[in-house]
């Protein structure tokens, strides 16, 4: 507590940082999922799955590695973070929404097309609210992985809570690795649990409840 008292302003900073970055990278990742989208479901489950696959792949890269490839590209700080945050998250949310609007019935898809419904209409006014479970799921995964990898950004001079816990093991410093560590965990406890309340009731509005 004796550092929290002497350093609140330093940990202050660090948490707002964090949470920018989460805010950025989960604005560009849901803009860029939403265009993905309406392209590869449009397409196909071929296409899908070809962006399934794509996207998998780029997920299992060590994100150390992917922050030194885009080092020379885009630079250090984070503006490299949250591209390749937003690259990490596809794969999360793009999973999520195929599975959610695949799982809608043929035959309510059917009937909206009955009532001469375009398939933007039927996306938005049918599958949309009947998935939003699933996908609001697939974005509370995209938002604790966001909070976790983001810690390891601070390595290239990212900010967040990660430049306390990375400066604490620098130093051998357990008191900074302690509250860096505590930061992250309450950050990701907290957004789980608002997310988690937000599923459950999305859940029970595409029940009818």
């Amino acid at each position: 507590m004796t550092y929290l008292l002497q350093y609140h302003d330093r940990l202050l900073t660090a948490f707002c940082q964090h949470i920018l970055l989460l805010t950025l990278t989960m604005f560009f990742s849901l803009s860029l999922a939403a265009v993905l989208t309406l392209i590869l479901h449009r397409s196909g489950p071929a296409a899908e799955r070809i962006a399934l696959r794509i996207a998998g792949i780029m997920y299992t890269i060590p994100s150390l590695a992917l922050f030194a490839l885009l080092i020379p590209v885009l630079g250090l700080g984070m503006r490299t973070a949250v591209f390749v945050l937003v690259l990490y998250n596809q794969f999360l949310l793009l999973r999520n929404i195929f599975a959610g609007f695949n799982a809608v019935p043929q035959p309510v898809i059917e009937a909206g097309d009955g009532m001469g419904m375009t398939w933007i209409q039927i996306i938005m006014l049918v599958k949309l609210p009947l998935s939003l479970p699933m996908i609001i799921a697939g974005i509370r995964l995209a938002v604790v992985s966001t909070i976790g990898i983001g810690t390891i950004a601070a390595v290239i001079n990212a900010g967040g809570v990660g430049s306390i816990l990375f400066d604490g093991l620098r130093t051998n410093n357990a008191v900074k690795i302690v509250w860096g560590t505590a930061l992250c965990a309450l950050l990701a406890l907290g957004a789980n649990a608002a997310l988690l309340r937000l599923e459950a009731l999305a859940r029970k509005t595409a029940m009818g409840g």
